[in-house]
């Protein structure tokens, strides 16, 4: 024990220890630098915004800084065809060279969808539906029901649709609804003489609607054109119709 004392008190064991201790620190540097080497750290560029570009123009904007691309595509009704709508990483974010930049691209062709069932919901839940299936609500007309703002009818293209039916994402679909009245009635507008514009306001005003239109002898004027006839006709026997109750009128250009 007394000669390894004697040992660590000599000068060749001060320079075993200094040589050690130096070459130890020696190699964590190669490593550190090393290290550093190979992964290029602080080597990088911060990313540009893509969003909004085309995408020929965004890939060309990525090759020109060495990035690498992988693209996706997503529809959105609202937004011109083949334009970039988001990015990963997000803009100015800081990558290294040659990384893969993530792109999303809104394609021309809507994908289609499932039309829901809505059939006696209320317009509130279907208008919740509807937009959950990426569709979007158009006009709302009422027909006589005792059921008050429930779908009765979902129209497309002025066609019914039926659920499960396929149809373009994005499409407007048009409702008809109950009006809570029933059976409610009345009164038959005598329309003879009155133009067809006159005729529609008389009619909406009464809640019923137009029927079939037809046109007697030759008509050079459509516009000035009046009701000759007009079915159900206002008579002692009929004086009331049930609301929404479709009035057919024959129209022409004689006096």
């Amino acid at each position: 024990m007394s000669n390894f004392t004697e040992y660590l008190k000599t000068k060749s064991f001060r320079r075993n220890l200094i040589s050690a201790i130096c070459t130890f620190f020696g190699l964590l540097l190669i490593a550190f630098f090393s290290l550093r080497y190979y992964t290029k750290h602080g080597d990088g560029l911060n990313v540009p915004n893509l969003k909004g570009l085309k995408i020929e123009d965004a890939i060309s904007k990525l090759e020109g800084l060495g990035l690498r691309y992988e693209i996706d595509s997503v529809y959105i009704q609202d937004q011109p065809p083949g334009i970039v709508t988001d990015q990963d990483p997000d803009p100015e974010t800081f990558v290294k060279d040659n990384r893969t930049i993530y792109l999303t691209v809104n394609t021309n062709l809507a994908p289609n969808v499932r039309f829901p069932d809505i059939e006696m919901k209320s317009l509130r839940e279907a208008k919740s539906i509807i937009e959950s299936y990426g569709l979007k609500l158009g006009d709302t007309t009422y027909k006589p029901d005792v059921a008050r703002d429930v779908v009765l009818e979902a129209l497309f293209g002025g066609q019914q649709i039926r659920p499960g039916e396929s149809l373009p994402k994005g499409s407007r679909i048009s409702l008809v609804l109950g009006d809570g009245r029933g059976s409610e009635e009345v009164e038959l507008p005598n329309l003879t003489g009155l133009t067809i514009d006159e005729a529609k306001f008389s009619l909406k005003g009464a809640m019923l609607t137009i029927g079939t239109i037809t046109y007697e002898g030759e008509i050079t004027d459509t516009a000035n054109a009046v009701i000759i006839s007009q079915f159900p006709l206002t008579a002692d026997s009929v004086t009331k119709v049930r609301i929404g109750t479709p009035i057919n009128l024959t129209l022409s250009n004689k006096p």
